[in-house]
């Protein structure tokens, strides 16, 4: 049985998130950041078993995630989601990664 991808979305209430929200999915095989465009989108992926670190910045009402990898590259980075939704998508990746390390 395969597990389902779980998609997070940033608010519309946020900068940079107005039209198109920036959308957060998290699998057990990577975490995916995907920003739709008027015409096509922006999706970076990084493999769960390359995710150094998650890092929650909390503000008064929104939470920005900040994912690193472990292979150098930049670290994938978004703004606007809920602290709930924060803490959760922290949570399934450490998760994730429990389970792949297990095996």
């Amino acid at each position: 049985m395969t597990e389902p991808v779980h998609v997070f979305k940033a608010s519309r209430l946020t900068a940079g998130n107005r039209i198109f929200p920036t959308r957060i999915e998290v699998s057990p095989h990577h975490v995916a950041r995907v920003k739709p465009r008027w015409f096509g989108r922006d999706e970076e992926t990084i493999a769960m078993h390359k995710v150094a670190s998650v890092t929650i910045h909390r503000g008064v009402l929104w939470a920005d995630l900040r994912i690193d990898s472990s292979g150098g590259s930049n670290p994938m980075v978004s703004h606007g989601h809920s602290k709930g939704d924060a803490e959760q998508i922290r949570d399934l990746i450490h998760r994730y990664q429990r389970t792949t390390a297990d095996r």
